[in-house]
């Protein structure tokens, strides 16, 4: 993969576990969403292309569970760009344990550059890809 940006940081709380005593997996999705904000705020997308009407749309995405995060631990989520498309880009996100260094789950999503108004969507925009690419070839 290209380079890695740490996109998150956050405690499984004991309300985000279930019944079994590990964090359900509605919020390692949720906490997955927050950290490719941050990674496609580091590709250079604003609130600026939101007003613009310009989004984003997730259109698939992989989750592989491969160990337990119980409540009290602390997560931390790397990711970055592993493929750049005409409309879209697939990114891998890594989710590990601080204390332990084990990772927890990783997410391979693939997200559209999405025209607000017309809901489809659109050819990614030239400063994004630019940075995509950049991140891809490890040099970002």
């Amino acid at each position: 993969m290209g380079s890695e940006i740490e996109c998150y940081r956050g405690v499984v709380h004991p309300w985000l576990c279930d019944s079994m005593g590990h964090m359900t997996t509605r919020h390692y999705t949720a906490m997955f969403d927050d950290a490719s904000y941050h990674l496609f705020a580091a590709l250079g997308f604003t609130p600026d292309h939101l007003a613009a009407g310009i989004g984003l749309a997730d259109v698939k995405m992989t989750t592989s569970f491969l160990a337990e995060l119980n409540a009290g631990a602390l997560v931390i989520v790397h990711g970055g760009v592993v493929r750049v498309g005409t409309k879209s880009m697939t990114a891998h996100y890594r989710m590990s344990n601080l204390h332990t260094g084990e990772t927890a789950a990783e997410l391979e999503s693939v997200t559209a550059q999405f025209d607000l108004k017309a809901r489809k969507a659109v050819p990614l925009l030239p400063e994004i890809r630019a940075n995509a690419e950049r991140r891809l070839a490890g040099a970002g």
